[in-house]
């Protein structure tokens, strides 16, 4: 072992140490927001996640939380796996820029001087450690997801072609490219980012064994996409679906066994691949035989999938599209429920379809075939409707709004393929990509959702609150940015070739990745943990950038030495900077928020409750507390949008810990596939006044004539004859069972009549009439309070408010808009049980996903003060605003949307000093940051709605305080900036 090689690797593994100490010191200790809560549950119990699932990271994630000492330590653990993988990254990082930069600086069978040796070395270490400290590696590597594993498949496959380079003419050489495949195979199963890495790997291989030439490259560039498509789309769903077709024909059409068509299948593809091994020994082929057992090896790592089927066979309690067999386990591999896209031709977002035609049937596993419940139906649109490259899709009305803000659209309009192209400019490349990338190497203005990029400096006079305060807010001065020009610059200079393959890898594993996702105008949270991958690539170029800058120095500096430790010292300014900046808004060491909201609101629900929620942040986390906490496991938490599927609900009528099955009267035949997926509103004069609900039922359950209605050619569907329907109320046995608040035991009504708005019923809106129905309130059922109003279906007239939950009870709320309160329950619950750690502590950052959550709390403690005010119990009220301002104080928590409900509250307990300050300190606050927000302009119209809202909220404040100058000058103010919002 040379003296180089001593002292890459020991400069390489204390880059790991710095980088491991860095997010172990700021890693979240249990589940963050978003998906992590599902990824921890699901690795603790090896269950089946969202499609296309992660098993190897789950495979891992196993091992990882099987050290923690106790079930709240699971998370960290899980965790940490995150924080190893970025670490890992970074390590295989710095050897990949180490290795690049000796080939500029040492030239072959040069002996290596001590200022190279040092600035190798400087170069490595600055590169890596700018990764390190970036915004998407750094947000990625403290929490549970699988962009940190995907991130390290990426850096050792990198690393692996160029040590493949370098021993090309040796023996057994051809192992690096084995390994090569076998990680591509592995990392399948933690996210498919890592195919985009093949291109970059292929012209490494051409550049190395080929005389470079124009069609050569041409060539390369052509087969490294065929294998790109060649696993995207053959392997991964493709052999799984031919398996599939077998699978189907030996049962249904030669009436075998299950399984007997996969059994005939993997002997065929086993036997195919030995022979063409045997085949590519025996006539010498090495290149046959090297991409093989590259196949081989592919499988091998790929083979991690099969966890997902054997899991699912077991029935978990997280069992997401029930993949148990070949044919649902294609669906799953193919994210089939998620839709399509479309990507180089396809309609746009007005185009009309002309017709239908049949598509691949849907089988589901029988008694003792495969039963066919229809074939998928796919629009067919006028080939004039169709363009190149359609960027202007969707047709959701809230896209729709936003795609004639970023291109001009006007009303009806067709969009022209220039409009295509500026939508895909401006707001997928530029807003979507290179925003982020400048968010990673110039700095971010905060964490308000579509903030952008700080070039210089951090004050702003016309900033609000919560944009200059925000631990979000970070500037580099450009120096990332800089210095990774002028990396690049250098290694063009130095080596052509070399600087293509970064390019390369640049390019496709953030603009392709851009150009491959087609996104919608509107997200629901930031992206730019995707493109993770092409921030690594410009960190080579911020390592090399350090070889740019001792070049500069060459005529100051003679001493090569010398010049190597200036410019490494210089260089290590850049993550240096990147480190000060963002310690304080990546630090997740003491957030605990995610699940205490999660438990409180498993709180909110009485023993053995139904739970209907959203999704992502509205469920993951309560997943979390329940598989992995064992938190409140008679709880039946029940997702909405996963409701319009027959796997779930069929997994609702399973027991689940100690939840019962649900009590339904339609049966799995009712609620299969093809199926009652959505029952369209067609009057029926005999019942327009109103059908009782449980008779509404039992007729969907008979398919009974009366309720079928001609939809489409051939196609027979029951129908919602009425939007008015009520259920008979046993009094007797609701108040025996004590589920109303005793303040409203007079008011149960003898019968609950309720108007659904909606022009059509999906399978999740049924699934709950039926559930009314037949549950005879037997078990409590709830609603989040952060459900879609939409998806009340106008039950919302019989909320009781308990908490964060609404529970549905025989109670007409009347004037009481969001339900009537369970006054004592309620305070029980949210004075005694809920949880609010560290919310209170002025050291510790919140984004807004926690802001939204803790918004949510203070609505409902203004809510509970106003119930006992109106009952004339001044001192709860009073103790309750004291105590939500306690937990959530607004030193750490900012005004939002309810905040001014407690002006009038203090006003009510005489504490008028104290709602006059609110009303001023929140009234300035909200025209501050309409100036702000107005001055950026349409990106920000949520914050703009919001303030607005605010302010209009404040004016009735003034009103009720007496203060009508004030309240005067506050309307006129609204007024202005309604006529601003209206231009």
């Amino acid at each position: 072992m040379t003296d180089y090689r001593k002292v890459n690797n020991l400069v390489g593994w204390v880059v790991f140490l710095i980088a491991t100490a860095v997010y172990v010191l700021t890693l979240e200790p249990t589940a963050s927001y978003w998906d992590a809560g599902e990824f921890i549950a699901c690795s603790y119990k090896l269950l089946v996640p969202h499609p296309p699932g992660a098993p190897f990271y789950l495979l891992v994630g196993r091992l990882f939380s099987m050290f923690a000492s106790d079930v709240t330590q699971v998370a960290w653990w899980v965790n940490l796996l995150s924080a190893l993988c970025s670490s890992g990254t970074v390590l295989f990082l710095f050897w990949t820029i180490t290795i690049l930069a000796r080939k500029l600086l040492v030239k072959e069978g040069a002996e290596q001087t001590q200022g190279n040796l040092l600035l190798i070395m400087g170069s490595g270490a600055v590169g890596a450690l700018a990764y390190t400290f970036s915004d998407s590696a750094w947000f990625s590597a403290v929490e549970a997801e699988v962009y940190a594993m995907s991130s390290f498949f990426t850096a050792i496959v990198f690393w692996a072609i160029l040590r493949w380079e370098a021993k090309v003419g040796e023996a057994h050489s051809d192992k690096w490219l084995i390994l090569i495949a076998y990680l591509v195979g592995l990392s399948i199963g933690a996210h498919l980012l890592n195919l985009v890495t093949i291109p970059a790997l292929a012209f490494i291989y051409f550049f190395k064994l080929y005389k470079p030439s124009f069609w050569g490259g041409v060539i390369a560039f052509a087969i490294s996409a065929v294998i790109v498509v060649a696993i995207l789309w053959g392997i991964i769903p493709g052999l799984p679906s031919v398996a599939g077709s077998f699978e189907v024909f030996f049962v249904n059409s030669l009436g075998l066994p299950f399984s007997s068509g996969i059994i005939v299948f993997l002997v065929l593809f086993i036997g195919a691949i030995v022979f063409g091994i045997r085949y590519s020994i025996k006539h010498h082929n090495r290149v046959l035989n090297t991409a093989l057992l590259s196949l081989v090896f592919v499988l091998i790592g790929y083979s991690s999938y099969l966890m997902i089927p054997i899991r699912s066979s077991y029935e978990p309690t997280i069992d997401e599209n029930d993949p148990d067999d070949i044919l649902t386990f294609v669906s799953y591999l193919k994210r089939e429920q998620y839709g399509d896209r479309p990507l180089l031709f396809g309609p746009q977002y007005n185009a009309q379809p002309i017709s239908q035609e049949e598509g691949a049937p849907r089988y589901v596993k029988g008694k003792d075939k495969y039963i066919n419940t229809g074939n998928k139906i796919e629009p067919v649109y006028d080939s004039k409707d169709k363009v190149l490259l359609p960027r202007i899709y969707s047709d959701q009305p809230a896209h729709v709004d936003a795609y004639k803000k970023w291109v001009d659209l006007r009303e009806g309009q067709t969009p022209t393929f220039g409009q295509n192209m500026s939508f895909l400019l401006n707001y997928q490349l530029g807003f979507m990509y290179w925003r982020y990338f400048l968010w990673n190497f110039v700095g971010r203005e905060s964490d308000v959702q579509n903030a952008g990029v700080l070039w210089f400096g951090k004050d702003d006079p016309n900033a609000p609150a919560r944009v200059l305060e925000s631990e979000a807010r970070n500037c580099f001065y450009l120096l990332p940015l800089l210095i990774g020009m002028l990396g690049l610059i250098y290694q063009v200079r130095k080596d052509e070739r070399n600087a293509f393959v970064i390019g390369l890898l640049f390019f496709f594993t953030g603009i392709a990745i851009a150009l491959y996702l087609n996104q919608p105008p509107v997200e629901p949270r930031e992206r730019d943990y995707t493109f993770a991958g092409s921030f690594y690539a410009f960190s080579i170029w911020i390592g090399l950038g350090v070889m740019g800058l001792a070049d500069l120095l060459g005529k100051a500096l003679r001493n090569t030495t010398s010049r190597a430790a200036v410019a490494t010292v210089i260089g290590l300014l850049v993550p240096g900077i990147m480190a000060a900046e963002g310690w304080d808004d990546h630090d997740r060491s003491d957030r605990y928020h995610s699940v205490d909201s999660a438990k409180n609101l498993l709180d909110s629900c009485a023993p053995n409750a139904i739970l209907f929620t959203n999704g992502d942040n509205d469920t993951f986390p309560l997943w979390y507390a329940q598989e992995v906490e064992g938190y409140r496991t008679d709880v039946r938490v029940a997702v909405l949008s996963y409701l319009n599927t027959d796997w779930y609900i069929d997994q609702m009528m399973d027991q689940s810990y100690e939840s019962d099955p649900w009590p339904l009267t339609l049966g799995m035949e009712n609620y299969r596939q093809g199926t009652n997926d959505f029952l369209p509103y067609m009057e029926r004069p005999q019942v327009a006044a109103g059908i009782d609900l449980k008779q509404y039922i039992e007729l969907v359950k008979q398919n009974h004539p009366a309720l079928q209605a001609q939809y489409g050619a051939g196609t027979t569907l029951m129908t919602m004859p009425t939007r008015n329907y009520f259920l008979k109320i046993d009094k007797e046995k609701v108040n025996q069972m004590d589920i109303v608040a005793a303040d409203y035991e007079d008011q149960i009504v003898d019968r609950m009549q309720w108007t659904i708005t909606k022009s059509l019923l999906e399978k999740k809106h049924l699934v709950m009439l039926d559930l009314l129905a037949t549950n005879n309130w037997e078990r409590p059922v709830y609603f989040s309070t952060t459900v879609n109003s939409a998806d009340y279906i106008g039950l919302s007239d019989y909320f009781q408010l308990e908490g964060l939950a609404y529970r549905i009870v025989p109670v007409k709320a009347g004037e009481n808009e969001g339900g009537i309160v369970n006054k004592e329950v309620m305070y029980e619950n949210m004075m005694k049980k809920f949880s609010f750690r560290n919310f209170d502590r002025e050291d510790i950052y919140y984004d807004d996903n926690y802001y939204r959550f803790s918004a949510n709390a203070r609505d409902k403690f203004a809510t509970l003060a106003a119930a006992y005010l109106e009952a004339g119990d001044e001192a709860r009220a009073k103790e309750i605003i004291d105590h939500c301002f306690t937990v959530l104080p607004l030193e750490t928590v900012p005004f939002d949307y309810y905040t001014p409900q407690f002006i009038p509250l203090y006003a009510a307990l005489g504490e008028t000093e104290r709602a006059t300050q609110l009303l001023d300190l929140m009234a300035q606050d909200a025209q501050k940051a309409l100036d702000y927000y107005f001055a950026k302009g349409s990106l920000f119209d949520q914050e703009i709605q919001v303030n607005m809202v605010i302010l209009q909220q404040l004016v009735g404040s003034a009103q009720e305080l007496g203060l009508s100058d004030r309240a005067a000058q506050l309307e006129q103010q609204f007024r202005q900036y309604l006529q601003r919002m209206r231009r």
